[in-house]
């Protein structure tokens, strides 16, 4: 048992949403990690932005943080988890008041490390990476996707939109990017 707590560190409240999403595999040795550290530890590498090798003693070695949060990844329980807590802010927000606008974005983050996905924005003078994200009118992130930062936003826009696809999106009439002046996509149906 860990004894920090971290401000990235989940509620007790929030552990009893998450629990019984987090996959259990009958055979096997019993599990000696303590999954909610794992979360935690993750929570506090994506809060914090340390690298994996600098993760507090008082969690699981990163190796386990790192192969729980892999499977995890792979096995979509972190976006069923994420699907499930936004529908939840969603219906304590207005029930019945469903939302007609998202807005997608760019950014543009200087990399050093390698990768298959590296490029340059000269627009931006960065060599790295882009994200290009999808959010709803609550700020509720809807998609992600990483491109090389040369990927133009148009282009990386639509291969964005193809990722919505599973999304809670039928009620969207308009979908804002932050061109000069601010205007609706066409592209959007």
């Amino acid at each position: 048992m860990r004894t920090h707590n971290y401000p990235s560190d989940v509620t007790d409240e929030q552990w009893a949403l998450i629990e019984p999403h987090i996959p259990v595999y009958p055979g096997g040795r019993p599990r000696k990690t303590d999954v909610r550290d794992v979360l935690d530890a993750v929570l506090y590498i994506l809060r914090t932005g340390c690298q994996w090798r600098y993760l507090p003693k008082d969690f699981p070695p990163k190796s386990t943080v790192w192969r729980y949060f892999n499977e995890w990844r792979q096995d979509s329980t972190l976006d069923r988890i994420h699907d499930l807590l936004r529908k939840r802010v969603r219906t304590a927000e207005k029930p019945y008041h469903p939302r007609t606008s998202a807005s997608v974005d760019s950014q543009s983050v200087d990399t050093t490390s390698g990768g298959e996905q590296r490029g340059r924005d000269n627009a931006k003078n960065v060599d790295g990476r882009k994200r290009h994200i999808a959010v709803d009118s609550m700020g509720l992130l809807l998609a992600v996707l990483v491109t090389a930062a040369d990927v133009d936003d148009a282009k990386g826009a639509a291969e964005l939109f193809a990722r919505l696809g599973d999304q809670p999106m039928s009620k969207v009439k308009k979908m804002y990017a932050d061109t000069n002046p601010p205007r609706r996509l066409s592209s959007w149906p």
